[in-house]
């Protein structure tokens, strides 16, 4: 690691542990936005602010160029109940950094305003770079980066910082979640009913556990349903009306969104309703150069099953940054300080043969 890239590490670990020490939930993010903006303008970066989402362009912007958005989000979920430590204290102990936010996605949004720091003031790239460190991610809310695409000038790539272990998400399931309705005839629950609406629902939840989509992806592999949610009943001397199920469909980049609620409400033994149908999956090409030059690095390539900002985005997009998924949303979130450094060697050293080829 070169003296800049540690001079770059120490600075982003600092604003990462003001970041965690700054409550952040969604739609709330008032004061983590004005600590980024502050450490734009100390590394005399000049900056934008739309709503909670701080925004900026390296020194020589040219117009005709190919614009690289560089993303991550600065909101957080809630801490939950199993937390043993202070969420928002950030505290570095056996070489991890805890506190909430830390690994989603703080450590990614850190390492990539690092390395859009070092590449700020470069000349003769092949890409003007704009970078957006975007709200309300975690509820997929509308003040958050799909806000910003009608402000910004049109996206070519993106690189999208979530927690990858620094390997190269080149797709990432989509997401529709839909209202079902298993109706029935209430009655009173010492009489006979012939049409009691739980009851009901055993064979329509056995359709939806045994339900199969055709098309299977080669990096995504298979959608995947999941009933998450049921309620029903009010009191217990009462059969019900009907009852609510809510099921959570992960997208493979076989379809679109529009495609699985009409194979759904076509075939499902219930009446369904979508909540939404924009969040679809993303994906880049494993022969783009910005997926080849992380491969080039040693960085293996993969699809994830989780959402993120990418699903705003309609350009090829790569999902990339430190720290490890699988500790997200958990109790005593935390990214190791090694792997902060990693990520800024590594998004410089990738972003150095896209962009000076």
């Amino acid at each position: 690691m070169t003296t800049q890239t540690a001079q770059l590490t120490r600075r982003a670990t600092d604003l990462l542990k003001d970041l965690i020490a700054t409550p952040s939930f969604s739609g709330e993010e008032e004061q983590t936005a004005m600590r980024i903006a502050d450490w734009l303008a100390r590394e005399k970066i000049p900056y934008k602010r739309q709503g909670n989402n701080i925004y900026a362009f390296n020194r020589d912007y040219r117009e005709g160029k190919p614009l690289l958005l560089l993303n991550s989000h600065h909101d957080t979920v809630r801490p939950n109940s199993a937390y043993t430590r202070d969420p928002f204290r950030a505290e570095v102990a056996d070489g991890k950094l805890y506190g909430l936010g830390s690994n989603d996605a703080g450590g990614c949004l850190v390492s990539l305003m690092a390395a859009f720091a070092h590449w700020y003031p470069q000349e003769g790239l092949s890409h003007n770079i704009v970078l957006v460190a975007s709200a309300e991610e975690e509820n997929s809310g509308p003040n958050g980066l799909n806000s910003m695409l009608k402000i910004l000038p049109e996206i070519d790539v993106a690189i999208v910082g979530e927690p990858t272990l620094m390997d190269l998400a080149i797709a990432e399931k989509g997401l529709v979640i839909f209202d079902a309705e298993v109706k029935g005839t209430p009655s009173h629950a010492a009489h006979p009913n012939d049409d009691n609406s739980i009851y009901n629902c055993i064979p329509v939840l056995d359709w939806f556990r045994n339900y199969r989509f055709e098309k299977v992806s080669d990096v995504l592999g298979e959608v995947k349903l999941t009933v998450t949610q049921i309620n029903a009943g009010t009191q217990h001397n009462v059969v019900p009306a009907k009852v609510d199920l809510v099921i959570d469909v992960r997208v493979n980049d076989c379809y679109t969104n529009q495609e699985i609620a009409e194979l759904l409400q076509s075939q499902a033994p219930c009446s369904l309703k979508p909540r939404s149908l924009r969040l679809n999956s993303s994906s880049i090409a494993p022969d783009h150069p910005l997926v080849q030059a992380g491969v080039g690095l040693g960085r293996k390539t993969y699809g994830s099953p989780t959402l993120s900002d990418q699903a705003a985005l309609s350009c090829p997009s790569l999902k990339l940054g430190p720290g490890d998924s699988r500790r997200s949303h958990s109790a005593d979130e935390f990214i190791f300080v090694s792997e902060i450094e990693q990520g800024i060697d590594l998004y410089i050293r990738i972003l150095d043969q896209f962009l000076t080829r």
